[in-house]
């Protein structure tokens, strides 16, 4: 009968979503805790885009702690999909449907993330631990399964989102901007069904036929301004994790790698200059992957940190450019996935390398394009590789995917182990063993590194 005001049995959205948005955006971006940094000592190591100075067994030489997939697959359940689980909950029970897009967005976007990490994954039973009948060992779904689920329910999330509907409250991504989570939704799924195509070619082409034949349905980015990044500021905790691992941190651990900074140069590519920090003498150097401590560290010495523009605390994390779209929509083009054939495909690429100019406040050089020479899958691959800069998981799931660009560099001194080869997926943590060890064990993926994922061309 005594009902204490303070201490709530809900909590509404507008409470939820700021904190369930920056905690998953910070732990995909880079996260500051050691050991548990799945894009910088991941993703962005394993696909050259930074190379390790220093504890190069944290990752560089593909062998990763177990913390890595101990720390993300927890927290990205716990404090991503949990909250959003909670959000999509309560904005049902309160009849707002644009919380409920948002929340259905988010948790598209952070299983996404899981399932390209991971592979085969829980995803049906799986947040069903407070449900009225609750499921602790949740089954695991197969990847193609997971993302079948995840392409209808963007498709749900877009008709949802309604821009003359409810407003929302506590959107630190958009601002309560609906258009711009329609925007999201649909980019996110195009990016999902271009990812599988090569698996389900007649499904993937009519999603892309639906979506891009109807842009008032289904509206996409069109723009460097109305794609998804989370803007920090110069706050802690809101500030950028490159920042707070690096500059509040001071972690020196990261160097850009060989292979990028090689391309970059041999390209005249003016991008290095926001990737990278010059030398004292304002040339550029990168170093090569997997270098035992004791070389790294002077191979470290004489090559690029990471360039100011991405360790500032206001540095945007970004979920999904305007660039890797439109590279997304020149492989479909170049594929055969949408019409317009190879002349599409050009004007995508070429849109996709201006777009990632312009993103960092760049003007490309008027001979960049003309010097990449024919279009074909490796240099588009390669220009959507150098795009992703940042994003290492994201750029390392397209590796995986494809296998290009073929650039990737060993050095002679390097020394590697997973036996030899770039990590194909991370394996699942000991967690899964020993909570829910019957589903993990018979599961139909071999768990190592080493596994290909469904999606692979």
């Amino acid at each position: 009968m005594n009902v204490d005001p303070n201490s709530p049995t809900t909590i509404s959205p507008q409470l939820l979503l700021p904190f369930a948005i920056e905690s998953a955006v910070d732990r995909y971006w880079g996260h500051q805790t050691r050991f548990a940094r799945l894009n910088l000592d991941g993703g962005s190591i394993w696909v050259q885009h930074l190379a390790r100075r220093i504890y190069t067994t944290e990752g560089d030489t593909y062998a990763p702690p177990t913390t890595l997939s101990q720390e993300n697959w927890q927290f990205f359940f716990n404090d991503g999909l949990l909250n959003f689980e909670a959000i999509d909950k309560e904005a049902q029970l309160e009849g707002n449907a644009n919380y409920q897009g948002v929340a259905l967005v988010m948790k598209c976007w952070v299983f996404s993330i899981l399932t390209d990490v991971w592979g085969d994954i829980p995803y049906h039973e799986a947040l069903k631990g407070t449900a009225a009948e609750p499921i602790y060992t949740p089954a695991y779904n197969t990847q193609e399964e997971v993302y079948n689920s995840l392409l209808s329910e963007l498709a749900r999330a877009n008709a949802l989102l309604d821009a003359d509907g409810p407003s929302i409250q506590g959107d630190i991504l958009f601002g309560g901007n609906i258009v711009r989570w329609k925007k999201f939704a649909n980019s996110l799924r195009l990016k999902l069904a271009n990812r599988q195509a090569v698996k389900k070619p007649a499904e993937s082409r009519q999603i892309m036929t639906d979506i891009l034949s109807d842009p008032v349905t289904y509206p996409v980015f069109t723009a460097n301004t109305d794609y998804a990044f989370l803007q920090h500021n110069a706050n802690r905790p809101s500030n950028n994790e490159w920042h707070e691992v690096m500059v509040q941190g001071s972690r020196t651990d990261w160097r850009l790698s060989k292979t990028l900074v090689d391309k970059l140069l041999e390209r005249n590519d003016t991008r290095l200059g926001v990737f990278a920090r010059p030398l004292a003498n304002g040339s550029y150097r990168g170093m090569a992957n997997g270098l035992p401590d004791a070389i790294a560290i002077a191979e470290g010495d004489i090559s690029c940190f990471p360039g100011d523009y991405f360790t500032r605390p206001e540095a945007p994390s970004v979920l999904m450019s305007f660039a890797e779209l439109n590279f997304i929509l020149a492989e479909a083009a170049f594929d055969g996935d949408i019409g317009g054939g190879l002349a599409l495909a050009q004007d995508y690429f070429e849109k996709g390398i201006t777009a990632s100019f312009e993103q960092y406040g760049l003007e490309m050089p008027a001979d960049y394009i003309t010097a990449l020479g024919p279009l074909n899958k490796a240099i588009l691959m390669e220009q959507k590789w150098i795009a992703l800069f940042g994003q290492g998981i994201e750029a390392w799931t397209e590796y995986r995917r494809t296998g290009l660009p073929d650039i990737m560099y060993t050095d002679s001194r390097a020394v590697f182990e997973n036996q030899g080869l770039i990590p194909t997926r991370v394996a699942y943590p000991a967690s899964e063993y020993s909570l829910n060890g019957g589903n993990v064990v018979n599961g139909t993926m071999p768990d190592n590194m080493r596994t290909k994922l469904w999606w692979t061309e």
